[in-house]
């Protein structure tokens, strides 16, 4: 944790001055994309986050640490080899790990709030759960664990891995030629966020954008179908822990309610957004329909809420 710490302190600066010119931007081209109260929002969310990881308040199974220990063909030093190497393992294992986050029930708790947010901005980038708090997917990082990758190459390259991906959530920048191919861009991610039909489940990739092109999940943002962000269920909040854990209480609801053992075990692991037959009829949740036609939450606010959750952000 102490790595993650020294480079959160260098990052959080730098990310906040980032979203404050891309306010500033949005208002000088009329096209604000970072409402002030959700962006508070996002922000708390990463600040919720930060606290979790610098404390360590995670349980990982099968630690990088020791599985090098048993498996290493080889140990290498913490040299550019190394670091590059281990920059592609945690790119593969971060599009494995995203992608089941999408498409098993139990894991979308944990990755529900960044989608949460109605819009697509540096801010949004933020917006990172505390539910996550069981690591399950170390062992994607075996390839670097067999030739030996240190693992303190892994504990600096993680977080350097996971900071590099806030760049590319804005709508101000368009296509981008040639790096389309190759690295995931605003282009790519914001299809990710959207909840259009065309556009769910896709472009899982985090740094390289040919896992997608590999695996199958990519999908190119189409010029006549505009991204509609947010969650089909939507939040419908901006409090932070309660979007945290809004779906594991409908899992757990669902679970309780099912009439059949085989439905109370197996909702965990079902695809996302899975309940028992005729759930959706006895009990409803408030779900979008048409993208097109439905209203964003929270849009009016007192301009004393405003400043006040402003003022009150920045002081924490």
């Amino acid at each position: 944790m102490e790595e993650y710490g020294k480079i959160l302190i260098i990052a959080m600066p730098i990310f906040l001055v980032l979203i404050v010119i891309e306010k500033l931007y949005g208002i000088y081209k009329k096209n604000d994309t970072a409402p002030l109260i959700d962006s508070v929002s996002s922000i708390s969310s990463g600040i919720t986050n930060s606290v979790k990881d610098v404390l360590g308040l995670s349980i990982t199974f099968l630690s990088y640490e020791w599985l090098v220990s048993k498996i290493a063909l080889q140990h290498l030093e913490a040299n550019v080899l190394s670091y590059c190497i281990a920059f592609f393992v945690i790119d593969f294992y971060g599009y494995w790990s995203h992608r089941l986050a999408h498409q098993i029930n139990f894991l979308w708790n944990k990755h529900a709030i960044h989608h949460s947010s109605e819009e697509f901005n540096l801010a949004c980038a933020l917006r990172q759960p505390i539910a996550s708090l069981v690591n399950l997917f170390t062992f994607l990082l075996i390839p670097a664990a067999l030739l030996g990758v240190p693992a303190s190459v892994i504990a600096i390259t993680l977080p350097i891995h996971l900071f590099l991906q806030f760049w590319y959530h804005t709508k101000h920048i368009k296509k981008m030629g040639f790096i389309e191919h190759i690295l995931v861009t605003p282009s790519h991610h914001r299809v990710h966020h959207a909840i259009n039909p065309e556009y769910l489940d896709k472009n899982h990739s985090q740094i390289f954008i040919f896992w997608d092109k590999l695996f199958g999940t990519f999908q190119e943002e189409l010029d006549d179908v505009p991204p509609v962000f947010g969650i089909t269920r939507p939040a419908n909040t901006w409090n932070p822990i309660k979007i945290n854990f809004q779906h594991l209480s409908l899992l757990i609801k669902d679970a309780w309610r099912a009439p059949k053992w085989k439905d109370k075990l197996t909702i965990w692991f079902k695809p996302t957004g899975w309940r028992p037959e005729n759930f959706e009829e006895k009990y409803p949740v408030n779900k979008i329909e048409n993208v097109f036609d439905f209203a964003k939450y929270g849009t009016q606010n007192s301009q004393k809420l405003i400043y006040w959750s402003v003022a009150q952000v920045l002081i924490t």
